[in-house]
């Protein structure tokens, strides 16, 4: 069972749905009593970054998230928003993230050429920087891809933590871990084939 956590900021209900369409079992939920006796969390996350992280800490989420993330070790993926909120801080906001994964969010505005659209928006090729459980079996796609809507971009401090890349502009990573920890910045929900390919992987994690 994955629990889909509930902080006003997210496409639950496609998530939901593709979680069902694949045959895994999810349920949303908001209250941190509850989330308490998650065995496997996703954070989802669409919007601003200082907004989220003010919800999480409102809604009382921060400890049990950490409690879960950091002492049970259970398997937590944020996706989009929730990527960025698994990093240190972001340049579009001033509250710290949730710093499990030792990483920087970053504005593409400034760093890229401005012949390139922001935000990146649309399909985008990723490619693997490190193996992991999350990208199992993405070679038997002739090219993976994702769809991608986002003006940030996460760059993580040791390379390790980085499993997956995209160009746009400049290479970023768009996909992360540190142990029990994932992160995509892509939205897998939209991404049809690819998606579920990494939602099934997440679910036998």
């Amino acid at each position: 069972m994955i629990t889909i956590v509930d902080y006003g900021m997210g496409n639950l209900g496609s998530i939901k749905n593709m979680f069902k369409y694949i045959g895994v079992e999810s349920i949303i939920e908001s209250d941190p009593d509850k989330i308490k006796n998650a065995s496997k969390i996703l954070l989802p996350g669409v919007g601003s970054f200082d907004t989220a992280m003010q919800k999480i800490n409102e809604n009382g989420l921060k400890e049990v998230l950490n409690e879960k993330a950091l002492k049970e070790q259970v398997p937590i993926l944020g996706i989009c928003l929730g990527m960025q909120l698994l990093t240190d801080s972001s340049e579009e906001g001033v509250l710290g993230g949730l710093g499990w994964i030792s990483a920087k969010t970053l504005s593409f505005k400034g760093r890229i050429d401005t012949k390139y659209k922001v935000p990146h928006m649309g399909w985008n090729v990723v490619t693997k920087s490190n193996e992991s459980l999350l990208t199992a079996s993405f070679e038997t796609f002739e090219e993976t891809r994702f769809y991608f809507v986002h003006s940030y971009f996460v760059q993580v401090d040791h390379q390790e933590h980085s499993i997956l890349k995209t160009h746009y502009g400049l290479d970023f990573d768009s996909a992360i871990q540190n142990e029990n920890i994932y992160g995509a910045q892509f939205h897998p929900e939209k991404s049809h084939k690819f998606g579920m390919k990494l939602f099934e992987n997440f679910a036998r994690i």
